[in-house]
């Protein structure tokens, strides 16, 4: 039987990737405490470096707000617009006796 995937939550990277950072063991060392394979490690700590600067950034976390509050408003929208579908959907089946 197949082993599955294990699926590791965002603060766990990002613990591994800043123990990586600091550099003050080996990621062999780290990969072996963890229980992940090295290269994992090393995307991780890749990642976390090419995007630390995006944290201080304040018109990145603005952007993503923004985004989040459009992309709510287009989901509302089209709730309401199905709403109001199975509505009319619902009377004429009545009226047709189905």
């Amino acid at each position: 039987m197949k082993k599955r995937r294990r699926r590791h939550d965002p603060e766990f990277k990002a613990r591994v990737a800043l123990e990586a950072l600091k550099g003050a063991r080996t990621i062999q060392e780290i990969a072996g405490e963890y229980e992940i394979h090295p290269v994992q490690v090393s995307e991780w700590k890749k990642t976390l470096a090419e995007n630390a600067a995006m944290t201080f950034d304040p018109k990145v976390t603005k952007r993503g707000a923004d985004a989040f509050e459009a992309e709510r408003q287009k989901l509302h929208a089209k709730i309401g617009q199905q709403a109001v579908e199975l509505d009319w959907i619902t009377k004429k089946s009545k009226q047709l006796g189905l």
